[in-house]
C-alpha cells in the first residue's frame, strides 16, 4: 500500500492533516491512515480512543463549515482510518484557506479555484453567473438562430429561454461568450513548419462570440488540412485530418473548457498532426478513464452546450470523444486523448501516410505488413538498417501509433 491522491499516511497527529481533510472535502473522497510511515510499514498510535477523540475535535474546530468524515480504529495494528467525504457546501476551509491534493502533496490553492469552489457550494456555474454587462449584441448569433431554427427574429423571451439571464434580470457569461463583442480570451492558432521554431502562419481570436471563433478556427484548419483533388472531370475533397473529427474536437473545446481562466484555446497546425488543448481540466465528477472513454455525462456550460446541439455543431450531449475515434476506425493512425487537473488535449493525426511518415519509417513498415511480430534484430536485418537506427525508428513509429509494441526486455517484439 502506497500514498497517493485519495490516500495518506500520518505516522502521528498534528494539525497538518487538517490541510488534507479540506481537500478531500472540496475536491474528492480521501482517507488519511493514522499509525503508518511514509512507505507504508506500521508505527502505531498509542491510546487510540482518546486520539481518535482528539482528530474529531480538531476537525470539528478547524474545519468550516463541518465536513462529512468517519473514523474507525484497527485494534490489531494500531492505527486510525479517518474517511473523508467530498462536501456540498464548498469551500471548505482551515484557517480560511483551502486546499487541494496534488499526487502526495496537499497545496493551498489559488483565488481562481476559490471563486469555483464558492460557485459549486452555491450550486452555480461560471457561465450562469452575471457578466457586469448590460448592452450586449447578438446579431451573429441571431442570424445563425433564424437559419438553423427558421426563427423569425430573436427576442428577450427567446434569449430568456435560452438561458442567458440571471434570476434578477442580468446577462450571465453563457450571454456573453455569445454575444458579438465581450472581454473573455478566444482561440490562438498557429501553423508551423518543421519544427515549433517555424511559425508559418498564425491567427488570434479573441473577445469575439465563440460562434465566430469555431467558425474561424474550422476555416483555418481547412485551410491546412484539406484540397481538392481532380478525377477526371470531377473534384473531389480529400480530409488529410477527417473533417468532422475537427469540428467535434473545436466545438468540445469551446463548450467544454473552463472560461473562469485568462487562457487562450490553443491550436497547433504541424504537418503530421493537429493538436488542440483547452484551459481547464475535467468537469467535477468526470474521471479520466470515464473521459477517454467517451462517457461524458456531466457538462460544464450546459448553457453553451445547448446553443451548439441546436446549431448542429454537436450532434448530442457526450459523444464527442466517440464520434471523433469513429472517424478514425478505418486508419491505422488513431487520435489520443489526454487530461491534467488545468487542461485538455486532443491530437488528431493526418491520415495519409505520405504527409505522416519519413523513407526510414515506411520501410520498417514495410517490414512489417505481414503481420508478424518481429524483433528489432529481425527488423533491422531485413531493413538493412543497424540496430540503433532500428531502434530510434520504431521508437518514433510508436508515439505516432503505427507500431504496437509486446513485451520488454529480451523478447520484445513489434508489430503494426
Amino acid at each position: 500500500m502506497r500514498e497517493n491522491k485519495s490516500l495518506e499516511f500520518k505516522s502521528t497527529v498534528t494539525n497538518t492533516f487538517l490541510k488534507t481533510v479540506s481537500a478531500y472535502s472540496n475536491f474528492g473522497d480521501g482517507e488519511i491512515i493514522f499509525g503508518l510511515n511514509d512507505d507504508g510499514t506500521v508505527c502505531g498510535i498509542e491510546n487510540l480512543n482518546q486520539v481518535c477523540l482528539d482528530i474529531e475535535n480538531k476537525i470539528n474546530d478547524n474545519i468550516s463549515p463541518k465536513p462529512n468524515f468517519d473514523l474507525k480504529i484497527n485494534y490489531m495494528d494500531s492505527t486510525i482510518r479517518l474517511t473523508v467525504k467530498e462536501g456540498t457546501y464548498k469551500p471548505y476551509l482551515y484557517k480560511g484557506k483551502a486546499y487541494r491534493r496534488s499526487d502526495t502533496a496537499t497545496i493551498e490553492i489559488d483565488q481562481a479555484e476559490l471563486k469555483k469552489l464558492v460557485l459549486e457550494g452555491s450550486n452555480l456555474s461560471f457561465e450562469e453567473i452575471s457578466c457586469g454587462e448590460d448592452d450586449l449584441i447578438f446579431e451573429e448569433l441571431s442570424t445563425k438562430l433564424i437559419e438553423k431554427l427558421g426563427l423569425s427574429k430573436i427576442t428577450e423571451d427567446v434569449l430568456r429561454t435560452l438561458g442567458f439571464f440571471t434570476k434578477d434580470r442580468k446577462y450571465n457569461n453563457a450571454a456573453a461568450l455569445l454575444a458579438d463583442k465581450n472581454k473573455f480570451y478566444g482561440i490562438d492558432m498557429a501553423r508551423f513548419g518543421m519544427s515549433i521554431n517555424e511559425i508559418m502562419d498564425r491567427e488570434t481570436i479573441a473577445g469575439k462570440s465563440i460562434l465566430k471563433q469555431y467558425d474561424a478556427a474550422v476555416n483555418m484548419i481547412k485551410r491546412y488540412y484539406q484540397y481538392e483533388k481532380i478525377l477526371g472531370i470531377e473534384r473531389k475533397t480529400v480530409d488529410l485530418i477527417p473533417e468532422n473529427a475537427f469540428r467535434e474536437a473545436i466545438a468540445n473545446a469551446l463548450i467544454h473548457r473552463d472560461w473562469s481562466y485568462n487562457a487562450h484555446i490553443r491550436i497547433f497546425m504541424f504537418n503530421d498532426r493537429g493538436e488542440i488543448k483547452s484551459t481547464g481540466g475535467l468537469p467535477t465528477g468526470l474521471t479520466l478513464e470515464e473521459y477517454e472513454k467517451g462517457e461524458i455525462s456531466c457538462l460544464r456550460n450546459p448553457i453553451l452546450g445547448n446553443i451548439f446541439f441546436r446549431m448542429k455543431y454537436i450532434e448530442m450531449f457526450g459523444t464527442g470523444i466517440k464520434r471523433i475515434r469513429q472517424e478514425y476506425q478505418n486508419s491505422k493512425i488513431k487520435p489520443k486523448f489526454s487530461a491534467t487537473e488545468n487542461a485538455i488535449s486532443v491530437i488528431l493525426p493526418v491520415t495519409t501516410d505520405k504527409f505522416y511518415v519519413s523513407t526510414d519509417e515506411r520501410k520498417v513498415i514495410s517490414v512489417l505488413e505481414d503481420g508478424d511480430k518481429l524483433s528489432s534484430s529481425e527488423i533491422a536485418k531485413m531493413a538493412g538498417y543497424t540496430k540503433s537506427k532500428t531502434l530510434r525508428v520504431l521508437e518514433a513509429l510508436n508515439e505516432k501509433g503505427y507500431v504496437k509494441t509486446i513485451g520488454n526486455g529480451r523478447g520484445t517484439k513489434y508489430s503494426l
